[in-house]
């Protein structure tokens, strides 16, 4: 239970530094295969010298202050840190190309940079590096690439005592600048205050239940809003142990080490999962647990326990909708997983799916403090006690971006059922026109598409007759399609769920063919963003000169 005299994370870190010092509040995994714990003692007394050496610098109170890397526990330490030092935190993503990140950099004037868990091979760093503002101190915090005459984070520790006056934020007060990944154009820097991010926290711990009993594991980048917000405020509000994910290869180790009580993932990682089981334990086996027996039981317990969630009691997902059989595999096995909405603007607090009352293909009811309507044009338009304080320096863009009456304008059409569960059909923008000069929403029809062995779908086909789809499959079924009689059984199953998704559209929606293309799409390589959604222009640029060929071919499945 939060008490009365907390008003920002400030406040609740220094209380749980205070009240439980020997608490493990952070617990890592590196790459020499070592296993480090925090405390929250020991993370105040590091947290305290960054803030001392950050004000030695005697910047303006307010100053930005970067962080770049992967997630580590240095990450949430840096955070912390700045805000004890009374500035503003501006996280960028690892991969940001150099491009974005100069004009993140020059945009909010950034005055100092925490250089986290990089290598340079994985992410963007020595791109990064190259358009750091001259004059701006570098941090290179642990896991960071470091050499002779480099400034590290020990070495700061080493040369400050902890700040014992430490800066405490007023509510009203600008925490952080989250710039948004963007799927076009520049980003757009989210200003949110420490009164936002507490409003979150709160709610969001309240629907969860978290206590300090609780446990997490964090992998999605934190420089993501749903991320930042579920791991960090809540693990800084509530007093809980964060454990942290290393790399892709440490996963599934780190995963049941942490053994999560609350988790969020990604439907492409959901799919994932279910994939892991699949290629070890038969199909005959699996539908025991359809039943009702202790042999059933044992079973779900087990596979469960293989994926290092038997510990979880509530679990999420996001971004895109999961085909029928994956979420239902899950609820077979106990685990609901309860669909999401929200953006960077609201702190990814809007909507949450209710546990008994989850509807498939939708994002659940508006949640505590939130309000939510459809807009004339079938805009999404929502007010919420955690919306951002505006863009950063764009105060037109900001007035542009709500209604009259102080709704948010979330570029997102959807709709309400008739208790107020929210389905997304798509982005106002992202119609397209075909030949024959009808509109297409693409998102709908994309959400039809659904394949435990599709891991992504861009629907696309302006000036064509007739919209197509094109498909990226997982890393396994791309091997196998390599194979004759395993490409002939997937282009089949592929074939289906193009005439089944056909049976539910419009004759202008309806496919003309679907092509299984070569590459994967990444956030490295730019077709993804950080949370995994496509960019759909990118993307449509990648393939634009093989368009008019593979419509020519006449056929429905086609491989690249």
């Amino acid at each position: 239970m939060i008490d009365n005299n907390s008003s920002t994370l400030v406040h609740r870190f220094l209380h749980w530094e205070l009240t439980q010092p020997d608490a493990v509040f952070l617990t890592e995994s590196m790459p020499d295969g070592r296993v480090v714990d925090y405390t929250w003692r020991d993370a105040g007394d590091q947290a305290r010298r960054a803030a001392a050496y950050l004000q030695s610098l005697q910047l303006p109170r307010g100053s930005s202050i970067g962080i770049v890397g992967k997630n580590s526990a240095h990450w949430m330490l840096a955070d912390v840190a700045i805000w004890l030092a009374g500035h503003v935190s501006v996280p960028l993503y690892p991969t940001a190309n150099a491009d974005t990140a100069k004009y993140v950099f020059d945009h909010c004037d950034v005055r100092v940079i925490f250089a986290g868990k990089l290598d340079g091979k994985t992410d963007s760093w020595n791109e990064i590096r190259e358009v750091v503002p001259a004059g701006a101190p570098i941090i290179y915090m642990p896991m960071s690439p470091q050499a002779p005459g480099m400034q590290t984070w020990d070495q700061i520790a080493a040369l400050h005592e902890p700040l014992r006056d430490v800066h405490l934020p007023a509510p009203a007060d600008m925490a952080t600048i989250i710039y948004t990944s963007g799927s076009t154009g520049r980003p757009k820097g989210v200003m949110h205050s420490f009164a936002g991010m507490f409003e979150y926290a709160s709610r969001s711990g309240e629907f969860c239940r978290f206590t300090t009993e609780d446990r997490v594991l964090s992998y999605l980048p934190l420089a993501h809003t749903a991320e930042r917000c579920f791991i960090e405020c809540n693990a800084l509000c509530h007093g809980f142990h964060v454990f942290f994910n290393d790399s892709l290869a440490s996963f599934a180790q780190d995963l049941l080490r942490a053994r999560p009580t609350a988790f969020i993932s990604m439907p492409r990682l959901w799919t994932k999962f279910y994939q892991s089981i699949c290629s070890r334990v038969p199909a005959e086996q699996q539908a025991l647990i359809h039943e009702r027996s202790s042999e059933a039981e044992a079973l779900k317990k087990r596979l469960l326990g293989m994926l290092g969630l038997d510990a979880a009691r509530i679990a999420f997902t996001g971004s895109a909708p999961l085909p029928f059989e994956i979420t239902n595999w899950y609820r077979a096995l106990g685990l609901e997983l309860l669909d999401v909405y929200g953006m960077t603007e609201n702190l990814s607090y809007s909507h949450y799916s209710r546990p008994g009352l989850v509807r498939p293909g939708y994002s659940g009811q508006a949640m505590p403090g939130v309000e939510c309507r459809i807009g004339e044009n079938g805009e999404v338009l929502v007010k919420a006690t955690t919306m951002m304080m505006g863009y950063y320096n764009q105060p037109a863009l900001t007035a542009e971006s709500f209604t009259e009456d102080g709704f948010f304008k979330t570029g997102d059409r959807g709709e309400l059922d008739e208790i107020g569960r929210l389905k997304i059909i798509g982005r106002v923008k992202e119609i397209f026109k075909t030949s024959k000069g009808k509109y297409v929403a693409p998102a709908p029809i994309e959400n039809k598409l659904g394949h435990p062995k599709i891991e992504a779908v861009c629907v696309t086909g302006h000036g064509f007759p007739q919209p197509f789809a094109l498909l990226m499959l997982g890393a396994d079924a791309r091997s196998e399609m390599r194979d004759a009689g395993s490409r002939s059984v997937l282009e089949a199953e592929l074939q289906a769920v193009l005439n089944d998704a056909n049976t539910t559209l419009e004759g202008h929606e309806k496919l003309a063919f679907v092509v299984v293309v070569n590459d994967a799409w990444t956030t490295e390589n730019g077709l993804l963003t950080p949370s995994l959604k496509i960019r759909r222009s990118l993307i449509e640029d990648r393939y634009e000169n093989k368009m008019q060929q593979w419509s020519a071919r006449g056929q429905t499945v086609i491989v690249e």
